[in-house]
């Protein structure tokens, strides 16, 4: 379960775009492109004019991340996708403490990488979506130094506006980096033993910070 560093760097990319926005104003979830490109344009923004992000403050990422990622995403089916076929056979506790921890991860991961973020913007590739598709792939790609990384997303329209539920980085989805490894623990250990062991990586991930 544990990202390359390459993968790392690149997730972190993916962290921004899912949108760390400053500010009180609300991200315009009306068209699934438009909805990405404010959140990328914004949060880009927000990581090179805050020391703290750049930093790798954890906790304020994480606090970021919860009042303003969380609004568009759709993070119980970003994280079924993850568990896959196994997703529902855990009770609705199981869910909440797999959404729970699996949050925590990427969190961490992506904080872990904040600080790769210099310089880089965000390009919007046409949308290839008609107007009545519930949906879409929006395709982006992050350009800075070297070639440019290929960064897509995953939105279905819900009736508060579209949400993601999904990232692509270099050609491979978030959920899908995830699913192999989750089952393997799952066969072995079941429900819990995934839990236990995401709750264990978390812990561990956290002890530095702690006793810093």
């Amino acid at each position: 379960m544990k990202l390359p560093t390459s993968l790392r760097r690149v997730f972190a990319v993916a962290a921004l775009g899912l949108g760390l926005v400053h500010g009180a104003q609300a991200a315009d979830a009306s068209a699934p492109d438009l909805l990405i490109r404010q959140l990328s344009l914004e949060t880009i923004e927000a990581v090179k004019a805050d020391k703290a992000i750049q930093g790798g403050d954890v906790s304020k990422i994480i606090t970021l991340v919860d009042t303003k990622i969380m609004p568009y995403v759709d993070f119980q089916r970003m994280t079924a996708s993850a568990v896959g076929r196994f997703w529902r056979q855990a009770t609705p506790d199981q869910q909440n403490r797999l959404q729970a921890e699996f949050k925590t991860l990427l969190m961490r991961t992506y904080a872990g990488a904040l600080t790769q973020v210099k310089d880089q913007t965000i390009g919007l590739k046409p949308l290839r979506a008609a107007p009545e598709d519930t949906d879409v792939v929006v395709r982006t790609e992050v350009r800075g130094k070297g070639d440019p990384i290929q960064l897509d997303y995953r939105l279905e329209k819900t009736p508060a506006g579209w949400r993601i539920y999904d990232v692509n980085v270099l050609g491979i989805w978030l959920a899908d980096q995830y699913r192999n490894s989750f089952a393997q623990e799952i066969g072995a250990n079941g429900i819990d033993g995934l839990i236990k062991s995401l709750a264990d990586k978390n812990a561990k991930a956290a002890a530095p910070a702690a006793k810093g």
